[in-house]
């Protein structure tokens, strides 16, 4: 029996969304579209059986800075031990205490910057106690029950799912599989990205959506007329200036992309900057570079 499971899950950009909660956390999620990236986060589980939790609580990264305390299962984060919340409702779902699990997670992506880290690392997660524990769970099942756990913790709507499929997806309806319905969006560009802080995903999920929504309906209808990659850029810029998310600094990276003929957006929720292509480097900036991820998460080859 394996000690030991590793998962490699994709990071992921929200161009837009739309935000719909329901009663169900299966059930509830969000519309949208955006970008997979072969920046990922890497998930290792491992059997810990020398003693259970140590009680402290942390503030999850993708929460905003100290506004969500959790209860913390042993994660560390790029060697720095950190509360993940959506992680305990992981183990929870497939009958795993804490005490008996390790989770070391490794990342070149930035926390709370809009790439879906707390996501990724629940699903990795979910991948790599299943099999460690004998679970038995199908790949949708797996999805779902990371997918739950983020809606409950409140650090996300649709990361998880869109991280499961990769590519360029379009989530058509909202919720995990058997409930949400994923198109994408059939090309592969060079991907560029520049951060400048952190957003609180729960505060702008807790607050009044109304307006927020009703940018993200229209923008996925127009993309569905159109569903390519410029597109979906020039329609995510739309929504995160009708949502009324755009920081200074967001908006100042932007509009110098387009003074060099290229587009870019926002990542949702982060103060980050994407662009495809060179649209980044052409106006000055020194960008992350990296690609679309062309399939979803999943364990590692020999595990």
């Amino acid at each position: 029996m394996t000690d030991e499971a590793t998962a490699f899950v994709p990071g992921h950009v929200t161009g837009f969304f739309s935000a719909h909660p329901d009663e169900d956390p299966a059930v509830a999620g969000s519309r949208g579209a955006g970008v997979t990236l072969t920046d990922g986060v890497r998930v290792t589980v491992r059997r810990d059986e020398r003693g259970g939790d140590d009680g402290r609580t942390e503030t999850d990264p993708e929460a905003g800075a100290a506004t969500r305390q959790v209860r913390s299962a042993a994660v560390t984060l790029n060697g720095e031990r950190v509360g993940v919340a959506p992680v305990g409702g992981v183990l929870d779902a497939l009958g795993v205490d804490e005490g008996r699990v390790s989770v070391a997670a490794e990342t070149p992506l930035p926390v709370g910057a809009g790439f879906g880290v707390s996501g990724a690392v629940a699903l990795g997660v979910a991948f790599g106690a299943n099999v460690l524990f004998g679970r038995g769970r199908s790949e949708n099942e797996l999805v779902t029950v990371a997918h739950r756990a983020e809606v409950e913790a409140g650090t996300g709507l649709g990361d998880v799912v869109a991280q499961a499929r990769g590519g360029l997806p379009i989530r058509l309806d909202p919720g995990a599989p058997g409930h949400g319905a994923l198109d994408g969006i059939p090309e592969r560009p060079r991907v560029e990205y520049v951060t400048f802080g952190e957003l609180s995903t729960a505060a702008v999920l807790s607050g009044d959506t109304t307006a927020l929504t009703a940018a993200g309906e229209s923008a996925l209808e127009d993309l569905r007329e159109e569903p390519t990659a410029s597109r979906m850029v020039a329609l995510s810029r739309r929504f995160a200036r009708e949502a009324g998310l755009l920081t200074d600094r967001v908006a100042d990276a932007i509009d110098d992309v387009r003074a060099a003929g290229g587009d870019a957006s926002m990542a949702m929720l982060g103060e980050t900057v994407f662009a495809f292509g060179t649209g980044l480097s052409d106006a000055g900036y020194d960008p992350e570079v990296c690609d679309v991820h062309t399939a979803g998460a999943g364990l590692l080859p020999g595990e």
